[in-house]
């Protein structure tokens, strides 16, 4: 049929070519398992790509037994899509924080429009990052993560249960890309006491605002330069050696002021970034 990659089913027709009912697809959601789009009345729609996850779904659990927290686990690994093992697993892992964020806002029972005028964003941004998990400024992802109860850090994968106590140097594990010119690597992994991070910020990279957070952490500049902002009128110029402390609610913002690649160690305690 012609437009068929963009065909959208409700919710009865996607249950019926899934093979599943359509309570099971609400269930699905809740666990965070498929994450369907809204229609602008707030109604289910299903992609192809939905329909092909629904099934990995219904197959892992009938197949192979398992349970929600599971099934999550090997789509994670096998990836949503069909496009080649390896593609599809990056594509699965860098689509996450969307996913996350749309299951939350489903979750509790908000529209685009309605998240979206609350955290003082359009929701036409909002959507793309949703769909895309790309788009926004570190500022508003935290904001959006501080709106639902959760964290940045959380949102990126980093409380996942496959943990390394050794981090070879170079063998970091990356957030998911959900801001341009920033990278963020993880040092140490797991349900810890401490978020620790090496960021990576392109020229002219920056938080593109303030924003603040409970805790306290520490910035040490590896190499480039980078300034902070601090309460709207506190300002810090960084070079390679210095260090920065500071209370995590104070409002914060940065920017690499360096004319190359800026990179820093970043830790956060408790883990509330």
């Amino acid at each position: 049929m012609s437009g068929a990659g963009n065909i959208r089913y409700k919710v009865a027709e996607a249950a019926r070519l899934a093979g599943v009912s359509a309570s099971t697809l609400r269930l699905w959601e809740t666990q965070g398992l498929v994450v369907p789009e809204r229609s602008a009345t707030g109604h289910r729609q299903y992609t192809d790509a939905d329909l092909a996850r629904l099934k990995r779904i219904s197959w892992f659990r009938a197949e192979r037994g398992l349970n929600p927290a599971a099934i999550r686990e090997a789509l994670e690994a096998e990836g949503a899509n069909d496009d080649g093992p390896a593609a599809s697993s990056e594509s699965s892992a860098d689509l996450q924080v969307g996913r996350k964020l749309r299951s939350l806002r489903h979750a509790a029972g908000k529209t685009l429009e309605q998240v979206a005028n609350d955290v003082g964003i359009a929701a036409s941004v909002l959507s793309t990052l949703e769909r895309t998990s790309q788009g926004v400024s570190v500022a508003v992802l935290h904001n959006l993560a501080e709106y639902f109860g959760t964290t940045v850090s959380s949102l990126s994968g980093e409380e996942e249960p496959e943990v390394r106590a050794l981090v070879r140097a170079g063998e970091w594990r990356n957030w998911p890309r959900t801001t341009p010119g920033v990278t963020v690597q993880l040092l140490a992994e797991g349900r810890n006491q401490m978020d620790c991070h090496r960021f990576v910020l392109a020229p002219g990279a920056s938080s593109e605002g303030a924003y603040r957070h409970d805790g306290e952490e520490f910035v040490y500049v590896l190499s480039g330069r980078v300034e902070f902002i601090l309460d709207s009128d506190q300002f810090y110029d960084l070079h390679p050696g210095d260090s920065l402390y500071f209370e995590s609610r104070r409002r914060h913002a940065w920017s690499n002021r360096h004319d190359g690649e800026t990179i820093l160690l970043w830790i956060n305690t408790p883990p509330t970034f």
